[in-house]
């Protein structure tokens, strides 16, 4: 694949260089499960608006990625997840990375396209890019990660690929709707939401 390049457990100084010039990061992690304290973080993948992916495999028992958290902590470039509320999570217990500033592009996709049900990265993409997503490679075992497949490394680099373009889509649907400025507040809620996650609270905003 062109503009792809697979790294073990942390960025090279040279590409987090190229990162850190970007305006937004797109972000999405694989693991071998929904839960963070049962379940380990494989693969961190990051795109960036020219299009360069990368790959990041963590090996198990990994606790650091010294400029993975740099880039993930940069306060000027936004990192644009989709379910922002799961990766955050994955990447804080297990690389103590606090990510932020945030754009998730689910819940900017619940707020604008209030005339669909359909909220899905592949339904997402497929409407606001053009293309069709291939996720057969979803639920595959991510945890070999020195011997992934192809089709995993393709799957994990479209994963972030098309992430950007739909966001600055997001936004115009958004502002035009007149809730881009409810949009942000919900982004900045992510963390808190997160921490009741990891803390394993449930329905505390219920009555």
């Amino acid at each position: 694949m062109d503009n792809f390049q697979v790294c073990d457990c942390d960025l090279s100084n040279e590409t987090l260089d190229r990162y850190l010039a970007a305006d937004a990061i797109a972000v999405d992690t694989e693991t071998m499960g929904l839960l963070p304290q049962r379940d380990r973080l494989c693969l961190v993948q990051l795109c960036d608006p020219d299009g360069y992916v990368s790959a990041i495999r963590i090996a198990r028992g990994q606790r650091s990625a010294p400029n993975l958290k740099k880039l993930m902590e940069a306060s000027e470039i936004a990192k644009v997840f989709h379910f922002a509320r799961f990766d955050v999570a994955t990447l804080r217990y297990h690389l103590g990375i606090q990510v932020a500033p945030l754009f998730c592009t689910k819940i900017a996709s619940k707020l604008a396209r209030t005339y669909t049900s359909q909220h899905g990265l592949k339904s997402l993409i497929a409407e606001l890019e053009g293309v069709e997503l291939d996720k057969r490679a979803q639920s595959s075992d991510w945890g070999n990660a020195a011997n992934l497949s192809d089709k995993q490394l393709d799957y994990a680099a479209n994963d972030v690929r098309y992430l950007l373009s739909a966001r600055q889509t997001l936004i115009a649907m958004l502002q035009r709707e007149e809730r881009w400025e409810l949009a942000q507040q919900c982004f900045e809620c992510i963390p808190v939401h997160v921490s009741l996650d990891l803390l394993q609270y449930q329905g505390i905003f219920e009555h």
